[in-house]
């Protein structure tokens, strides 16, 4: 893991996001409190340990890091402390979950990208780490994985990940180019769901 930088920033930015995202979830569901915790934990960490189990990074990050455990135990246990006032803001929800997906795309792309994959695969890495938390998370919830619904989502961190080679082609900055592609795929996140964008169905509608 990396221990130092912008990109360990990134990471902590993003377990946060997707910490407080899986803690609202569950309280959506009214788990109790160690419910909370656990999904806190599964959104936060799932896609990240299924990533490094991929390419070998043993023991995965967050056995390795005791500062992403602090972190989601923070944000669980902030967001239900304090999820009266959060929920006052009705797309804090929603907000959080595309902030973490940008964040853990970046996340997910550099670890391949150290390790010499390909592009293509290095996006897939990055794609992997920054959904499938939220897949585990969905299936503990009885819940369609949002991943495999309609709605514009992993498609959001592979048009990220496009970009973001396209700037490291042109040499551009790779700390911009990463805030840049992390705010890209958290716009691409808000215009879909505002405007309703989607993927195209390839079946009838009931």
């Amino acid at each position: 893991m990396f221990n130092t930088g912008f990109l360990y920033i990134i990471e902590i930015l993003g377990t946060f996001s997707f910490a407080v995202s899986g803690a609202f979830f569950a309280m959506e569901k009214k788990l109790d409190p160690f419910g909370v915790i656990i999904l806190a934990f599964v959104t936060a960490i799932g896609g990240g340990t299924l990533r490094d189990l991929m390419i070998g990074n043993l023991p995965v990050g967050w056995l390795q890091n005791e500062t992403a455990s602090i972190t989601i135990s923070i944000a669980a246990i902030g967001s239900m402390f304090f999820e009266a006032r959060l929920r006052q803001f009705t797309t804090t929800l929603f907000l959080f979950d595309a902030l973490g997906l940008g964040l853990f795309t970046i996340v997910g792309i550099e670890m391949a990208i150290k390790l010499q994959f390909s592009t293509g695969v290095c996006i897939a890495i990055g794609t992997i780490t920054a959904s499938f938390g939220g897949v585990i998370r969905d299936v503990l919830l009885n819940n369609v994985p949002l991943v495999f619904r309609k709605e514009i989502y992993a498609m959001a961190s592979i048009i990220g990940g496009l970009v973001y080679f396209l700037f490291r082609k042109i040499q551009l900055d790779e700390d911009v180019a990463k805030v840049v592609c992390i705010l890209l795929i958290f716009a691409i996140r808000l215009i879909a769901v505002k405007y309703r964008l989607g993927l195209p169905a390839f079946y009838e509608k009931k």
